[in-house]
């Protein structure tokens, strides 16, 4: 079927992490809610949640987790609800766009990944150690929204002045869009979701620290770039391409710029992005202009 040659064919461009992350959200949530129907109408339905949703959800309870490692990742592409996954899949898409743009696919993978890692430390680490939160038999975490959150705090960290045109309320900037969501947080975790508000604190913390240490020069997403290379590498078959060139000498070392460092725009051409941002607006410049102001702001 055509649809399947469509979902393949996403999957296999390497330029197209923020459709790749909304597909695997949204197929997830697809199978799951296939299951849940086959085994309501084949009487099987009690296996459900211990059989299934169990295995995707991540368990307060450290034995559990023992038991299940991989769900530190597959909770956060796990959703039971239309709305939860409605809402956080949009977040992604406006937000993740936005990363995608100024620091490309691999590093909003990156961002995804670690936003839903320190949302299960924060979740593990606050059940585990807060007495006011011990609960018998533990309780479980699902969803994509500590990454989201980390993407949504990554994006108004980077550029805060952004706007978002949003219906009813008009031009809002993002670095509100981004303290309203911190907020809910604390908003979810009175009212008795505390794992979902705290991971969603978790994922802040990291999609801030993402940029922050991106702008001084530190990539925190390198080691998941480094597994999901090899990962390909494994699965394809496909060894890492080096290109040779015969001919002069390269020249000094000293001379050459640091592997994985990209060069800082001059500033003369900054003065002209700048110069262009004050008659036209910020809309107004295209994706290599936005690239350089991003790369001067990490001098």
């Amino acid at each position: 079927m055509s649809v399947f040659n469509d979902i393949r064919t996403a999957f296999s461009r390497r330029d197209n992490a923020l459709i790749q992350l909304l597909l695997l959200n949204g197929l997830v949530f697809v199978a799951l809610v296939l299951i849940e129907t086959v085994m309501k109408l084949s009487g099987t339905y009690a296996a459900y949640y211990p059989n299934v949703v169990r295995q995707l959800q991540l368990p307060s309870d450290l034995v559990s987790l023992l038991r299940h490692p991989w769900t530190v990742l597959t909770y956060a592409f796990t959703h039971e609800t239309f709305l939860h996954i409605l809402f956080n899949l949009l977040n992604l898409y406006w937000f993740g766009a936005l990363i995608r743009e100024y620091l490309g696919d691999r590093r909003l993978v990156s961002l995804y990944i670690l936003g839903a890692l320190a949302g299960a430390v924060v979740f593990l680490l606050a059940f585990n150690l807060i007495p006011a939160l011990d609960r018998p038999g533990g309780v479980s975490l699902l969803g994509a929204s500590a990454a989201v959150t980390a993407v949504i705090m990554a994006a108004a960290t980077l550029l805060p002045e952004y706007t978002f045109m949003l219906f009813l309320l008009g031009p809002v900037r993002i670095k509100y869009i981004a303290a309203v969501v911190i907020l809910l947080s604390f908003i979810a975790i009175n009212q008795g979701n505390e794992g979902g508000g705290l991971a969603h604190i978790g994922g802040a913390i990291l999609g801030y620290v993402f940029i922050k240490q991106l702008q001084a020069g530190r990539d925190l997403g390198r080691p998941v770039q480094a597994i999901g290379d090899w990962f390909t590498r494994l699965v394809t078959g496909r060894p890492n391409l080096r290109v040779t060139r015969g001919g002069a000498s390269p020249a000094p070392a000293a001379a050459a710029p640091k592997k994985g460092v990209v060069a800082k725009p001059e500033q003369d051409e900054i003065d002209v992005i700048l110069d262009k941002i004050s008659r036209s607006g910020y809309e107004s410049l295209s994706k290599d202009e936005k690239q350089k102001l991003f790369r001067a702001s990490q001098r």
